[in-house]
């Protein structure tokens, strides 16, 4: 096992002059130094997104495609130039030191809204548009102009919704392996999408069949949406597998993720309501910026698409008018993250909501009330085309503030005051949409009348190998302990297109149900004649075939085992008792209310969140403790946008300045607040469990709350307005610049 170490760009983007490798390669355990010109010689390929146009008009990206080792020209500080491969880490380490790379610098533009700007660098000389890979349009325009002009109030935000790190406990890595006497190329990577992966490999890098690839995902620590996609690492290490004929192994550095790894949500964005007389809205305009780094990632088209066919949330709009539009800059990509455009569409409305209430002098509870889509409404298509099939948004808020305490907040605020504290308080309300692309799962039962799920779809901390097992043994009536699962290996697992959006108890549960059917069906012929009687006439109940209207009976475990009979089975049958199921990613709409009670220290600027609390609607829960796990671990990184987390790059010089974690801050233990989560659930009529997504329910309502409370307890200071991150320097500067205007 040689062990690879590469070579990055220092600068945003510079013109490579030259590149030589020859000091490195002749260094102490050195195998091999690869760069841009040893792949294009030996007919490596680029990496290009999934999305390559607008999936509603056709329209296609402007893109180019992602080197694997740039040649010509670095575009983002971290980019690949070289890679080195060696005996020891050590030595791969020492060796890519000499590496020297003649840079030409040339401007960078990282900050968004700059990049935006006309005359700004391009970050691509190719593009005609400036910067703008795309623009995305949804609504009527006309419609949505007049009613803001009959308008009897109007409110407009600028709202940011701030760069941020995966940094999952697992940094990404890979070992690539190639078998020449099978041509057999493996790799071992931590992914949440191994057969995704494998596609993007095998046809779009290597010129193979994808018979020809092989990708193994096993323990992966947390992935959040960055492990769906294939990176140049991926393919550089099978690459370099072959040419040096060993396995290559890379793991990268907690350094090296925040400066390599596609960064999350990124979006600027100008919000506008349009309200009548009694608070009701009438239209929503929208005006986004939503950031794609130097390069195209794998689905960084699709994101500003969730964000505008989810921003009229859970309100009757009657009009709306949105875009957005795609900007490169110098920086690393932009990726999916966990709620992946949902979570921009629900701050942009929640924050314009808080807004709209203290315009009017209406309770934060009462304006949303005013505006829900009612329960009696649905399926309710909103005014963006996505269509809601289920929901009772007033009871859930109703039951969010009563475990809440709202009504005892006066006391609570009052000994925070005479403790020297600002108190404030939030209610808000998310919708996302789950459930995306088909998938199928299979059951494999062996000679021993023990159970295997084949699962497509892929468990990265989730607990997947638990769930599904409980929704097996129940459906099948098999031992918990005689189920088996598997998943992550593309040679073991014959399709799958893995876990992100969502999408596992919905689609892939709904397919394992599939396949249990399938299954029984399959069975009910060997125990028709094992227990001499027509399959139409037997009944499965608790794990038994029973002759109906008799005690005769069999376990569908003997079934199994006799299904492995060298003779006497049912003709045709086959040898062995196995059926695969499979359903279709028709969307679900997880939604709930969350009421954050913080307070905030004048003197300091340091915010506490004091009380949290969240009622969601996951429709039917499978096992309330992972996902109350699950709505935690979303809570938590909302808690780290809304408060801490900020990907930061010198706007002159392009380096980034938050590369460790001494300057990239995320969340501890005890900036957890106690949480108190329940459920007010409305069967999902979308698929044939009726569940709902909750993996990313918590990240996409917890950052409206926290600010928003923010900004109560700041507004009798007069602070209506803040940006992510609020951190202590923040909201004190915040503070003193509100001096002025309460002295006047």
């Amino acid at each position: 096992l040689t062990r690879a170490v590469f070579v990055r760009s220092p600068h945003a983007h510079a013109r490579i002059r030259s590149i030589d490798a020859s000091a490195a390669r002749r260094a102490p355990g050195v195998v091999a130094v690869l760069t841009a010109a040893e792949a294009k010689a030996d007919g490596l390929k680029q990496l290009r997104p999934y999305a390559e146009a607008n999936v509603q008009t056709g329209e296609r990206f402007i893109f180019d495609e992602q080197p694997l080792l740039a040649g010509e020209k670095v575009r983002f500080m971290g980019e690949t130039v070289a890679m080195v491969i060696a005996e020891t880490l050590a030595q791969a380490l020492d060796a890519a030191e000499l590496v020297e790379v003649d840079y030409e610098p040339l401007p960078a533009v990282t900050d968004l809204e700059d990049a935006a700007r006309d005359g700004a660098p391009k970050v691509w000389d190719e593009c005609p548009t400036g910067n703008v890979a795309y623009t995305l349009t949804m609504g009527d325009k006309a419609a949505a102009d007049a009613a803001f002009a009959k308008a009897a109030h109007k409110v407009q935000l600028r709202v940011v919704n701030n760069p941020v790190s995966p940094n999952a406990m697992e940094p990404r890595g890979s070992i690539g392996d190639y078998s020449d006497a099978d041509e057999l190329f493996t790799l071992y990577t931590a992914t949440q999408n191994p057969h995704g992966t494998r596609s993007a490999l095998a046809g779009g890098v290597l010129h193979v069949p994808e018979t020809a690839v092989r990708v193994v995902g096993r323990d992966v620590g947390g992935g959040f949406g960055l492990k769906g996609d294939a990176f140049p690492e991926d393919a550089l290490t099978l690459y370099a597998a072959r040419k040096i004929g060993r396995p290559v192994k890379w793991v990268a550095t907690r350094s090296e993720g925040l400066m390599i790894d596609n960064h999350g949500r990124n979006h600027v964005t100008i919000g506008e309501l349009a309200l009548d007389g009694e608070g009701r809205i009438q239209a929503l305009r929208l005006d986004c910026l939503a950031a794609i780094g130097a390069h195209l990632s794998q689905v960084g088209g699709i994101l500003p698409t969730a964000t505008l066919s989810m921003a009229p949330q859970v309100y009757h709009i009657p009009a709306a008018y949105m875009t957005a539009r795609g900007v490169y800059s110098n920086v690393v990509a932009l990726g999916a993250y966990r709620g992946a455009g949902r979570p921009e569409a629900t701050y942009l409305m929640e924050r314009l909501l808080d807004a709209a209430a203290r315009q009017l002098k209406m309770d934060p509870a009462e304006i949303r009330r005013k505006n829900f889509i009612a329960a009696d409404a649905f399926p309710y298509t909103t005014v963006s085309g996505t269509t809601y099939d289920s929901g009772d948004f007033a009871a859930t808020m109703n039951a969010c503030l009563k475990l809440a305490g709202w009504d005892g907040y006066a006391a609570r605020q009052a000994e925070s005051r005479k403790r020297g504290m600002l108190r404030g308080r939030a209610l808000t309300y998310y919708i996302e949409t789950c459930g995306i692309f088909n998938d199928r799962m299979e059951l494999r039962f062996d000679p021993s009348g023990s159970v295997t799920i084949v699962a497509g779809t892929f468990s990265h901390g989730q607990g997947h190998a638990t769930t599904f097992a409980q929704m097996a043994s129940d459906w099948l009536g098999v031992p918990f302990e005689s189920i088996r699962f598997l998943q992550g290996d593309t040679q073991q697992v014959a399709f799958g297109r893995g876990t992100y959006g969502s999408r596992t108890s919905s689609v892939g549960g709904s397919a394992l149900r599939n396949a249990a059917d399938n299954l029984i069906e399959k069975a009910k012929i060997l125990a028709g004649r094992m227990l001499e009687a027509a399959p139409t006439d037997l009944e499965f109940k608790d794990g038994r075939f029973t002759i109906a209207g008799t005690d005769r009976a069999i376990p569908l475990v003997d079934v199994a085992k006799a299904a492995y009979a060298p003779f006497f089975l049912p003709p045709g049958f086959g040898v062995g008792l196995e059926a695969s199921g499979a359903a279709d990613g028709v969307p679900n709409f997880p939604n709930g209310c969350h009421v954050c009670e913080l307070e905030v220290d004048p003197d300091t600027g340091r915010v506490t969140i004091d009380r949290y609390f969240v009622v969601d609607d996951v429709g039917m829960v499978v096992n309330p403790l992972i996902v109350e796990g699950q709505i935690v671990g979303g809570l938590a990184q909302g808690f780290g946008q809304a408060l801490m987390e900020n990907i930061t790059y010198d706007r002159a010089s392009g380096q980034l300045l938050t590369g460790s974690f001494t300057d990239y801050t995320m969340p501890r233990a005890d900036d957890i607040p106690p949480i108190e989560c329940d459920f007010h659930n409305v069967p999902c009529k979308s698929n044939v469990l009726g569940v709902k997504g909750a993996g990313e329910a918590g990240s996409v309502g917890a950052p409206p709350a926290v600010v928003n409370a923010l900004i109560d307890a700041l507004a009798p200071l007069g602070v209506n307005d803040i940006d992510m991150p609020a951190t202590p320097l923040k909201v004190w500067q915040s503070i003193q610049a509100a001096k002025p205007a309460r002295a006047a």
